[in-house]
């Protein structure tokens, strides 16, 4: 290697440094001290700091809420990551291949940009509205019901029988948009050819479909699925505007029940522990995934 390819690599990584330097203050050292936290007994702000070793972490093993809250969690990843995921492939390729050929684009472009706007919606305005159409006495979900005669429609948001649901319902309706974008600018640099050569051999919709369109955007799926899952798991906004983690814990989540921990009852030692683990379960599944996606890439490059 020359001198002056290292010295252009050596002023390239000065560049680095602003980041570097803002992922150190912003994340590596709050994650630290979280952790050196977790290891503490401490009721925050000037109370005295107890030493406990892994007091916290061994407490978790037999804390019923802290395991019900990561059994929520696969009801948030099913919301947030598998339905939208789905859904948002089928109305991806319906605005694409038909929408936009049959009108013209700029619907097609209007119809995405109508399901990607419960994203830019700030979550409590989302909230209030939710919060109005589910509400047990005034909600236009169960005046609907009434009308249709339903004498006693369900209090969705503070019966443990309906507020998970409803809060999936929630989640469903806020994360549907992105996967439809991503998608559609997936499906734009898959080759016309390929469509048109399938055709001609008599290939239907379906088929090709299955056989072109999914396998070429499996980058996009694998990023959908990575940035869903990880979003799902520390999922908190939600919740604390629909249902602070109720009724009876039925919508608790690790991240709330961290931030309970916390604030609440200030237990910042064993919130910190919370949020540790939590911490290393998605970095464990961010890695698994980004694995699965380099054997993915390598196979179709074979």
């Amino acid at each position: 290697m020359s001198k002056n390819h290292t010295r252009s690599r050596a002023k390239y990584a000065l560049y680095l440094i602003p980041g570097a330097i803002g992922f150190a203050i912003v994340i590596l050292y709050p994650f630290l001290m979280n952790i050196w936290n977790s290891f503490h007994s401490w009721k925050g702000g000037q109370a005295p700091k107890r030493w406990i070793g892994l007091e916290n972490y061994t407490k978790l093993m037999g804390d019923d809420a802290f395991w019900t809250s990561f059994q929520n969690s696969i009801y948030m990843i099913i919301a947030m990551v598998v339905v939208p995921t789905l859904v948002g492939l089928l109305l991806a390729a319906v605005l694409f291949d038909y929408i936009a050929n049959h009108f013209n684009s700029r619907v097609a472009s209007f119809f995405r940009a109508t399901f990607y706007l419960p994203q830019i919606i700030p979550v409590s305005i989302a909230g209030i509205l939710w919060n109005w159409i589910f509400n047990s006495q005034t909600g236009a979900l169960n005046e609907v019901l009434r009308s249709l005669g339903v004498e006693n429609p369900p209090n969705w948001l503070g019966s443990t029988d309906t507020a998970l649901g409803a809060v999936m319902v929630v989640l469903i309706w806020m994360q549907i948009g992105y996967p439809t974008v991503i998608f559609m600018s997936a499906l734009q640099r898959v080759d016309p050819e390929l469509y048109e050569a399938a055709q001609l051999d008599g290939a239907g919709w379906w088929r090709r479909f299955c056989a072109i369109t999914i396998p070429q955007i499996k980058p996009e799926t694998f990023v959908i699925t990575l940035t869903c899952t990880v979003a799902a798991l520390k999922v908190f906004a939600p919740i604390y505007v629909l249902t602070r983690g109720g009724p009876e814990g039925s919508t608790l989540v690790p991240s709330y029940y961290s931030y309970l921990n916390f604030f609440d009852k200030s237990k910042v030692g064993y919130g910190s522990a919370i949020a540790t683990v939590l911490t290393l379960i998605i970095v464990i599944i961010a890695v698994v995934i980004q694995v699965l996606q380099a054997r993915s890439a390598r196979k179709d490059g074979m």
